[in-house]
C-alpha cells in the first residue's frame, strides 16, 4: 500500500463505534420513535428529545422574540411593576393584537409571566436580563450577527478578509493598522464591552485575591471598567492598561472621572508590535485571547511574558470550549459569533494551557468561578529569575 493510500485509510471501527451507529438506527426509525413515545419507560426520554428537536428548529424564532423585547424595551418596563395588555401596547408602540402576540410569546419563554387582574409582568428568565444592562446591550448588539448568519453557508465559504455586519462593528478585527482607528469608531464597542465586563469582574474578582499584589497591567483593558473594579477591591494596587491609542484615551478619562488619575495609567499601542509596559507583577488578559488567531496569541503571550515581573502571574477570562455544562456557548455560539468577526476561535482550557506554557509561563491551573458559562479562569505564573550560587 502506498503512503499516500495509507494517510486516508479509515480507521477501524470501534466497539463504542460499532453501538453508537446502531443507537443512530434507531433514533432515526419512524417506527422506534412511535414505540419509544408510547413505552412507559422510555416516554419521558423520547418527549424530552423531541422538544430538544423542536427546540433547535425553532431556536431563531426564539432569538428574535427575546431580541424584540428588548429593542422595544419591554423587559425594561415590566421591571417597573405589572401592567396590563392595553398599557403595555401603548408603551412600546404596538396595537392590540401585536402586543398580545409578542406578550404569549414571551410567556412561553418565561420572559414574562402573567399576573392578577389581566396583568403582565416579568417572568424568572426576563427579571436577570432586565436587571442587566450588559446582556441587553449584548442582545442589541446581535441584530448585525443575526444579518450575517442569515445564509449560514454562505458565512462559512467567505473568506476571513472579506467584510461582514459584525467585523464592522469590531473595527481592530478587519483594520490593516489597528492603530488608525480612530475614536469615533471605537465608541461602540467600548460601550458595549464596558456595560458587559461587570459580569465578568465580578467573577474574577471573586475567584483570585488581586489585593496581594503590587501593579496590575490588563491588557486589551477597554474602558478601565475592570480596573475601575479592582481598585475598589484593593485600595493599595497599582493600575495600568493597555489598549489601542483611541480605547486608551476613554480610559484615561474613566480614571479621571473615578478619581482614579494618581495611580492608574493607560498607554496606547499595539500588542502585537509595541512593548508592554513593564512593572507589574500581575497582569490580565479579559475576552481578549478568543478574538485572535494561535499566530496572534503566541505574540501576545510572549509580550506578556516580557512585561511581567519574574515570579509574576497572568490571569486569563474568557467562555471556553467544551466548558462542561456550557458546551453550546463555545463551538457553537462563539465558533460562529467570532466567525463572523472574521478572526479569532472558541479554545478549550487545555489548548490555551498549551499556548500560555510555550509563551514560556509555567504552573498552569485552571481556577472555579460561579458562572463559568460567563467565564472560565486560568492562572499562570512566570517563572522567577535563578540566582547562581557563589563559588565556594
Amino acid at each position: 500500500m502506498s503512503g499516500a493510500a495509507a494517510a486516508v485509510a479509515e480507521p477501524a471501527p470501534t466497539l463504542r463505534d460499532r453501538w453508537l451507529a446502531r443507537r443512530d438506527n434507531w433514533l432515526a426509525s419512524t417506527a422506534f420513535q412511535q414505540w419509544a413515545a408510547r413505552f412507559p419507560l422510555t416516554r419521558w426520554i423520547a418527549q424530552r428529545r423531541a422538544r430538544e428537536v423542536f427546540d433547535l428548529v425553532a431556536g431563531f424564532v426564539y432569538s428574535q422574540v427575546l431580541f424584540a423585547c428588548v429593542k422595544l424595551e419591554l423587559l425594561e418596563l415590566l421591571a417597573t411593576g405589572p401592567l396590563t395588555l392595553d398599557a403595555i401596547a401603548r408603551r412600546v408602540g404596538l396595537d392590540g393584537e401585536a402586543a398580545d402576540r409578542l406578550l404569549r410569546a414571551a410567556v412561553a419563554l418565561q420572559l414574562v409571566e402573567p399576573r392578577s387582574g389581566g396583568r403582565f409582568g416579568l417572568g424568572p428568565l426576563g427579571a436577570p436580563i432586565a436587571g442587566s444592562p450588559g446582556i441587553r446591550a449584548m442582545v442589541a448588539h446581535h441584530e448585525m450577527l443575526y444579518g450575517d448568519l442569515a445564509d449560514p453557508i454562505a458565512l462559512l465559504r467567505r473568506e476571513r478578509s472579506q467584510p461582514s455586519r459584525l467585523a464592522g462593528y469590531w473595527p481592530y478585527a478587519g483594520a490593516a493598522n489597528p492603530l488608525s482607528v480612530a475614536s469615533a469608531a471605537v465608541s461602540d464597542y467600548s460601550t458595549l464591552m464596558s456595560a458587559s465586563q461587570p459580569l465578568v469582574a465580578g467573577e474574577i474578582l471573586a475567584a483570585h485575591p488581586i489585593a496581594r499584589y503590587r501593579c496590575l497591567l490588563d491588557v486589551g483593558g477597554g474602558d478601565g471598567t475592570f480596573l475601575v473594579g479592582a481598585a475598589r477591591v484593593a485600595p493599595s494596587l497599582r493600575l495600568m492598561l493597555f489598549d489601542l491609542p483611541a480605547v486608551a484615551e476613554r480610559a484615561k478619562a474613566r480614571f479621571a472621572t473615578e478619581g482614579l488619575a494618581d495611580r492608574a495609567t493607560a498607554v496606547g499601542g499595539s500588542f502585537l508590535a509595541d512593548e508592554l509596559p513593564p512593572g507589574a507583577d500581575l497582569a490580565t488578559l479579559i475576552r481578549v485571547l478568543h478574538d485572535h488567531d494561535d499566530a496572534r496569541v503566541a505574540t501576545l503571550l510572549r509580550a506578556v511574558h516580557r512585561a511581567l515581573e519574574p515570579g509574576g502571574t497572568l490571569l486569563v477570562a474568557e467562555p471556553m470550549a467544551e466548558t462542561p455544562g456550557c458546551e453550546r456557548m463555545g463551538d457553537a455560539y462563539f465558533g460562529f459569533y467570532l466567525l463572523a468577526m472574521g478572526r479569532g476561535r472558541p479554545r478549550t482550557s487545555e489548548r490555551l494551557a498549551i499556548l500560555l506554557t510555550e509563551a514560556g509561563f509555567e504552573g498552569v491551573r485552571t481556577l472555579p468561578t460561579h458562572m463559568p458559562l460567563q467565564t472560565r479562569l486560568l492562572v499562570a505564573t512566570k517563572p522567577p529569575e535563578k540566582t547562581l550560587s557563589a563559588k565556594p
